[in-house]
């Protein structure tokens, strides 16, 4: 059985407005369910550059030689940012869970992507090569790099409040503080 996971950074995209053209990305870096550090970075708003920002996020942050996965909240971020989970596995060498309460529209979200949105097949595509969502510790993930049954091993470890991991708990809180001066507490 491999060691246990216990240090991972979650990242959630703050609120924003159809008129924001740049949108925070908050990373919380956790040692097991210990926060240890915050790290920002920005992104466009429906943009192509969420994957490039995330690595930058995840390799320029002082905790960096300690994180040994990455947990996203959600495949997109700052609208249809979508992030290439394999490219993101691979540039920084660490797993990746894209985790989600609840299971994705697929079906809406290809439509939203396809017919409405500046690159959309494309996007579309990062999303299809992530595969579907499956049911791991109360919420859907898409996973890059671990085991089905390490990571939900992992989420099980990490999830104290809810369903969501802490990192991914606290990140997305950080970011609803940074983008409109205060959290809502549903995290």
């Amino acid at each position: 059985m491999p060691r246990r996971i216990s240090n991972v950074i979650g990242i959630d995209d703050a609120p924003f407005t159809r008129r924001d053209r740049r949108v925070a990305l908050i990373g919380a870096v956790f040692s097991r369910t210990r926060l240890d550090g915050v790290a920002i970075r920005h992104v466009r708003r429906d943009g192509a550059d969420a994957t490039q920002q995330i690595l930058g996020l995840v390799r320029c942050t002082p905790f960096a030689r300690h994180i040994r996965a990455v947990l996203l909240q959600g495949i997109t971020v700052a609208g249809f940012n979508v992030i290439d989970v394999h490219a993101l596995h691979e540039g920084c060498g660490l797993p990746v869970l894209v985790v989600a309460r609840r299971q994705p529209n697929l079906q809406r979200i290809r439509s939203a992507l396809v017919d409405h949105v500046s690159g959309g097949a494309r996007k579309w595509s990062l999303i299809e090569r992530a595969g579907l969502p499956e049911r791991l510790a109360g919420v859907f993930v898409q996973r890059v790099g671990l085991p089905a049954s390490a990571a939900e091993r992992l989420l099980g470890d990490l999830t104290v409040h809810g369903a969501l991991p802490e990192p991914l708990r606290v990140a997305h809180l950080i970011a609803g503080a940074v983008g409109s001066g205060t959290s809502h507490g549903r995290a």
